[in-house]
């Protein structure tokens, strides 16, 4: 792989990391900030869920900026909110200040699930694309990994009191050198050609090693072409009803697995199942490193596999899962088979859903329309990550089982959808895929 593309999607993929990151540190603060705030369960739920609400709104709107400045651009103003929620945390001089600063580190994740994979789409040739893309993946899952124990090491370093504020404020350092590293990478090439900057865009392809750069460029021109419509024309219209269906169901069926109910409430999960004691720290390390070891296997089978057939694996496989965790909670027994079956099913998930979602949006738009789109199945799967994760507890107090049930059926239901609709989108360039969908 050329250099210079290697070290672009690298450096778009650390937002992944940084979203990871600020996703998952918060678990090893929520004591302290209940006792530094005197928090009641609901304003710790809101303290919690107010980076989840920010995710929302920066997933909404993260397109517009990169439509309108750029993809490198709009990366660049995402560093900036990521450093300041780091060190607006670690100097909150009340429970106020900490909630905004939350907030705003919400707005940066839910940005950067937008620019990341969009940028790195858009830059990557299509035969390494699909693996590309999927390290922004990893960097989530590796971001996670390295919260809980950066959490850990923290946490054996005698800070006393002040100890949550550097948990929270450590990801300043790898804000900071993103914010850095943008600034030595090049702008997305079919953004600038969306531009009419051909000879700029021309440029890029050449330095990240596209033997055939003329030629690809031309066809990203000609599929710009004001025949297939207004540069920024409005996404919602039939014409791109299709990838409209694709983003928003894969956005509602990652959610519908039951992978952040999971997540969140890992601990309430086995404590129903009757579990009076576990090690909550090498529970999320087990869970995590699952994760990362799937997501890689992943990463290196995408491209040849394609994205269908990964999403129909895993349709199986966390179904299975799923109905066996179902399946205790409704007999009351083997118990001890419950870790066994939410580690199967975070594999098959991340082997799966994990892996494809993001590699799957930033693929089925045209360069017109991608950050519009990219935006609309972004803030599909936060909404839905939003409103599963509120439902959750009150389904699960009633039934352990229920709520499960529920997860293994979409699953069930997500098989037939991708399997008479999704179209492969492996080895194609963004261009024809634009044509293999019918868009002109």
């Amino acid at each position: 792989m050329n250099a210079n593309l290697a070290k672009s999607s690298v450096v778009a993929a650390l937002g992944g990391l940084l979203f990871g990151f600020d996703t998952a540190v918060i678990s090893g603060a929520t004591g302290a900030l209940t006792a530094t705030y005197a928090l009641s369960p609901a304003t710790l739920g809101l303290t919690v869920a107010a980076a989840l609400y920010g995710t929302i709104l920066g997933a909404m709107f993260g397109g517009i900026p990169g439509d309108v400045y750029g993809r490198r651009a709009s990366l660049r103003i995402t560093a900036v909110l990521y450093l300041v929620s780091a060190l607006g945390c670690a100097f909150a001089f009340n429970w106020y200040a900490f909630v905004a600063a939350r907030f705003i580190g919400g707005l940066g994740i839910g940005a950067s699930s937008v620019l990341g994979p969009m940028y790195i789409a858009e830059i990557a040739p299509p035969k390494q694309r699909g693996r590309m893309v999927g390290f922004f993946q990893f960097n989530i899952v590796f971001g996670i990994l390295l919260a809980y124990f950066s959490n850990y090491v923290i946490g054996t370093l005698g800070f006393g009191d002040a100890e949550w504020r550097w948990k929270l404020g450590v990801s300043a350092v790898p804000a900071a050198l993103f914010l850095i590293m943008l600034l030595t990478i090049p702008e997305s090439p079919r953004w600038l050609a969306k531009k009419g900057r051909a000879a700029e865009a021309e440029e890029v392809l050449r330095g990240t090693g596209d033997p055939n750069y003329r030629a690809d460029l031309a066809e990203i021109v000609d599929s710009l072409d004001a025949r297939h419509g207004a540069a920024n024309e409005p996404l919602f219209q039939r014409k791109y009803r299709v990838p409209i269906f694709l983003a928003v169901s894969i956005g509602m069926f990652n959610q519908f697995s039951g992978i952040n109910a999971v997540l969140y409430y890992l601990n309430d999960i086995f404590a129903k199942a009757g579990f009076s004691k576990v090690n909550g720290d090498l529970q999320a390390v087990a869970v995590g490193a699952t994760n990362l070891l799937f997501t890689i296997v992943a990463m290196s089978v995408i491209d040849r596999i394609g994205r269908k057939t990964l999403l129909l694996i895993g349709s199986i496989g966390t179904a299975l899962a799923l109905s066996g965790v179902a399946a205790i909670f409704f007999a009351g027994t083997h118990q001890d088979l419950l870790v066994w079956c939410l580690v199967g099913f975070i594999a098959f998930f991340a082997f799966s859903q994990g892996a494809v979602i993001w590699v799957y949006l930033s693929e089925v738009f045209p360069t017109r329309v991608r950050a519009k789109g990219q935006s609309l199945g972004s803030f599909t799967h936060w909404i839905m990550n939003a409103l599963i994760s509120g439902i959750f507890p009150v389904l699960a107090a009633r039934s352990g089982g229920v709520p499960f049930v529920f997860f293994a059926v979409m699953m069930v239901v997500q098989f037939f959808v991708v399997l008479a609709t999704y179209p492969e989108t492996k080895g194609y360039s963004l261009e024809e895929m634009q044509r293999k969908l019918g868009i002109e």
